[in-house]
This record gives C-alpha cells, sequence and structure tokens, in this order.
C-alpha cells in the first residue's frame, strides 16, 4: 500500500511517499520530479509521524543521521550509489570521482554514470545526494534547486561544527 505525508520545513514543503511503510521517495519544493497526486496513495499522516518526527529533527539541527526503512526504486548500479550517499558523514561533501571511488569504480570513467544516478535519487536529504559537489568544489545540480542544496550544506555545515561566539 502507498500512502503519503506532506509537512512544511525550512526549504519549503516536503512530501513523504511509503510503500508499505518503507520510505520510496522524499520530494523537496522545486523538485523537477514533483510527485504525480494519482501515485501518492492515501495520505496518512498519523502512519508516517515517525518519518515526519526524524526529518523534523533534522532540519532543526537534532538530528544527523536517520532510522528509517528505504524502499527507493532503482537499478542495481543506482542502488550501489545510493548506498555510497548514505556513507558521506553529516557535514561533509564528497566529489562525483570520490563516490565513484567509494562505490568502487573508476572515476575517470564513472564520474558522469554516478552523477545520473545521483540525480536520480528518489530520497533526498535521507539519502544525501546534496553532499556531492563537483571535483572544484562547485555545487552542481539538484533537483529542488541550487538555493536549497547550498541551504541543506550550510545547515549541515552549521549543526556540524557550531560557531561559539
Amino acid at each position: 500500500m502507498t500512502t503519503y505525508t506532506t509537512f512544511d520545513s525550512p526549504v519549503g514543503p516536503v512530501t513523504v511517499v511509503a510503500r508499505d511503510g518503507a520510505v520510496a521517495r522524499l520530494l523537496l519544493a522545486g523538485t523537477r520530479r514533483a510527485p504525480d497526486t494519482d501515485l501518492l496513495g492515501a495520505r496518512d499522516d498519523a502512519g508516517l509521524a515517525g518519518v515526519r518526527a526524524q526529518l523534523v529533527e533534522y532540519f532543526a539541527g537534532e538530528r544527523q543521521t536517520f532510522e528509517l526503512e528505504l524502499a527507493p526504486a532503482g537499478s542495481a548500479f543506482q542502488r550501489r550509489v545510493w548506498d555510497g550517499l548514505r556513507r558521506i558523514p553529516f557535514g561533509e561533501t564528497r566529489s562525483y570521482g570520490e563516490v565513484a571511488l567509494d562505490v568502487g569504480l573508476d572515476p575517470r570513467t564513472a564520474s558522469r554514470a554516478v552523477g545520473a544516478a545521483n540525480g536520480a535519487n528518489p530520497i533526498a536529504v535521507v539519502v544525501p545526494c546534496h553532499r556531492v559537489i563537483g571535483a572544484d568544489g562547485s555545487l552542481v545540480g539538484f533537483a529542488a534547486g541550487v538555493e536549497r542544496k547550498r541551504w541543506l550544506l550550510d545547515h549541515e555545515a552549521h549543526v556540524a561544527s557550531p560557531r561559539l561566539f
């Protein structure tokens, strides 16, 4: 059974879609792959309250890792890359080449494929595709827009290393 919930966050509305209780999609406002409302299933705020609570804690700076059952739809290669994304520590970034190395690929030949898999990530934030940047440190591509990617990176950097005054 497919269910969903939607709530406001500092980066705009967040929609979480679950399949049999496991998170299948997490979409941020401005996402190019906006959800097809016919595929969302029934709204179930109570049933997805635990998912929502973890995301609210993340946006409040109170959570750095997620304890959620995930069910992303994708190829074996995409799931391999998404697993690699989940190994990028909170508050840190990696280049596409570094992600390729982490998943056992040659960055000289696989960086573009890693980028394509990163861009197809259906579970933003929890599978932290926003932590992947260009080799030169530039913010490249993010389905919900580069301004939201910048906010997420700045948020994590602040939480990971708060400034003391």
